[in-house]
């Protein structure tokens, strides 16, 4: 089948964006086109309407290109757990955890069947590939393990696009030594460099441009400004590099940025709404007086809580909420805030019970078996009757002590009680549904019970969801990119 390449010099290159960008642009242009990258390593990750758990940026890109999100498109799933192992997720599903040095002898063979298996799939129902590689494709101690760069790029026989990002300076020297590590075989099919991320004249970049060219006898299609856009990101990294630039921000919200967080992408929404400034904050920075405290998702609640109560985030969680302040929990956040997570076959990697933060009436046991389904739910709080769709993902079992609590201290949020919970103030708010501020009016009527503690007039309610948005987000992005990149070499 025909396909294309996109791989990086260095991890954020700007493949994701580029690679949503071309599905975009293609499928406006009226190919039937879909993304793909044989192995992701994320914690931010989508369920698909079949209940598989494929990577969240290739969601992104399967919607830039106008179709369903399929496990096929993203085969090979790592999520990180932070004690040097991974769970390996294949074609949706979880079928262990491995360490990083035992990874390629047990799953190599699986893990490039399941490759080819899906690359037949998706032969059959889309025109064109957009692939995007992971990291770079020159790392000389992994090339001959790579089960996502140029072993694909080869399989395919695709042409390839080099992402470069200039912005962190060394941007020739990079595309040079990643062209020189590749083999001939492989440079062959580099067929044009992308110098991403560019700020100041044109001008000025193109003796640069004369001479990279000659150099590698290889064209720049195409040199992208830097564009000042919040895009979901693949991994916390992304964090870090996170500036707002809100003057007029009402409300500051915090997000507790845990070690091993995971779905931040759902925040994405929170931070589209221009009255709200979101910060991400280090357990070990001072929590201050912020309008509301968020706990993420996490791929290993205990130990991120253990972390909490070693630097004292946990305890300062716990008193901003007995004096009155707002608190969210999100899945892994969820468990934390309740009274115990038990995991008695060290599935975390450390079997025992763990006392939670005690905000909410909850006990979780991990357990083996996953849960990964798409929801579709009505609220009863913050407004009652809201439709709210998201999905969930998560291995812990929650379930609510009944036992010496006021049946009327806390209330269901959804129709489905084992959902998520909120107490009778509305100041401790628990759910295992991600994507729940993609709901545009659920998300605006949370925003407003913050906006009246501070005697601000309220937001109408009567908004789309963050899907919209993001459509017009990829709308831009595409239209944006498409007036800097040639694509016409890859596609003749």
């Amino acid at each position: 089948m025909k396909a294309i390449m996109v791989v990086g010099t260095t991890s954020h290159a700007g493949k994701s964006l580029l690679t949503a960008a071309i599905c975009r642009i293609l499928s406006r242009r009226g190919w039937r086109v879909a993304p793909f990258k044989g192995q992701n390593m994320a914690l931010n990750a989508y369920v698909t309407a079949n209940g598989g758990e494929i990577g969240y940026a290739q969601a992104v890109q399967a919607w830039a290109a106008g179709v369903v999100p399929w496990v096929e498109m993203n085969p090979i799933l790592l999520k990180p757990q932070g004690d040097m192992t991974s769970q390996v997720i294949i074609k949706g599903k979880a079928i262990g955890k491995v360490s990083a040095a035992d990874y390629y002898e047990q799953y190599f063979e699986l893990g490039w069947r399941s490759i080819e298996e899906s690359l037949q799939h998706l032969s059959t129902e889309f025109d064109l590939l957009v692939c995007e590689g992971a990291g770079s494709p020159a790392e000389i101690n992994l090339k001959h393990r790579d089960l996502t760069n140029m072993r694909v790029a080869k399989y395919l026989n695709a042409p390839t696009l080099l992402v470069v990002d200039i912005d962190r300076g060394g941007a020739f020297a990079h595309v040079v030594g990643t062209l020189e590590l590749l083999e001939p075989e492989e440079r062959a099919l580099i067929r044009g460099v992308v110098i991403n991320k560019f700020r100041g004249q044109r001008s000025l970049l193109e003796p640069g441009i004369k001479w990279l060219e000659e150099r590698t006898a290889i064209p720049v299609l195409g040199v992208i400004p830097y564009l000042e856009t919040v895009f979901p990101a693949e991994d916390s990294l992304d964090l870090f590099e996170r500036k707002s630039h809100k003057s007029n921000a009402d409300l500051n919200i915090s997000v507790i940025r845990l070690p091993r967080i995971s779905n931040f992408t759902d925040f994405d929404p929170l931070e589209s709404e221009s009255t709200v400034m979101v910060k991400y904050l280090s357990p070990k920075q001072e929590l201050g007086h912020p309008d509301a405290v968020i706990l993420p998702g996490t791929k290993t609640s205990i130990a991120d809580l253990l972390l909490l109560q070693r630097t004292g985030m946990a305890e300062a969680i716990q008193n901003y909420a007995a004096a009155g302040g707002t608190v969210l929990g999100i899945c892994g956040g969820f468990q934390i805030l309740g009274q115990m997570i038990a995991d008695p076959e060290g599935i975390e990697g450390q079997a025992g019970r763990f006392q939670g933060l005690g905000l909410l009436p909850i006990k979780t046991v991990i357990t083996g078996q996953k849960i990964a389904r798409q929801r579709q739910v009505t609220s009863n709080h913050p407004q009652m009757g809201l439709p709210v769709t998201g999905f969930e993902i998560h291995q812990g079992r929650s379930r609510i002590e009944t036992q010496g609590i006021d049946s009327q201290s806390y209330y269901p949020l959804f129709d489905d009680p084992n959902l998520g919970l909120v107490d009778s103030c509305q100041s401790v708010w628990g759910t295992y549904l991600h994507g729940i501020f993609d709901n545009g009016p659920w998300r605006r009527a949370w925003l407003n019970r913050l906006r009246q503690q501070r005697g601000l007039k309220s937001l109408p309610t009567g908004v789309a969801n963050y899907r919209d948005q993001r459509e017009n987000l990829l709308d831009s992005l595409a239209t944006e990119i498409e007036q800097h990149l040639d694509l016409t070499p890859l596609l003749s």
